[in-house]
């Protein structure tokens, strides 16, 4: 029986190896911490201060894959806000440039995740080179 649950368990891992391998791009942002940490094929890339929903507004929590991308982009519910490097990934929720770079670190978005626009686009591009698809973007509290 020990043997069999090994090969089982070998079997799984060997199965599970080339997913791994093709992991792509992972965007984790604490909300509590209102930081990013960039995964790209399983190893640490990046480290950045972004700013998430301020009191009043909130940013969903999960695990998401980009829908669109936007390397223009300007908001239609917030004054044609600027939205460079835009990665949408629920509804309109985006990561996203922004010019309110004093801010980032704390609280201050309407529920966007923004970014340093330099930052922005390294993302965007790490995105479009890795696919949408072979992207994950998991926000937690």
């Amino acid at each position: 029986m020990r043997r069999f649950v090994s090969v089982v368990v070998l079997a799984v891992i060997i199965a599970v190896l080339p997913a791994v391998a093709r992991a792509g791009v992972v965007a984790r942002i604490s909300l509590s911490t209102q930081t990013m940490q960039v995964y790209v094929d399983g190893a640490p890339k990046y480290s950045w201060a972004v700013s998430a929903a301020r009191k009043g507004y909130r940013t969903p929590v999960g695990s998401f894959r980009p829908t669109r991308m936007h390397r223009t982009y300007y908001s239609q519910k917030y004054d044609n806000a600027p939205m460079p490097h835009s990665i949408f990934f629920h509804g309109g929720y985006a990561i996203h440039g922004t010019t309110y770079v004093n801010s980032l670190g704390q609280p201050a978005s309407h529920g966007c995740i923004r970014l340093h626009p330099a930052n922005a686009a390294a993302l965007f591009s790490l995105v479009q080179r890795h696919g949408p698809g072979n992207t994950r973007i998991v926000i937690i509290r």
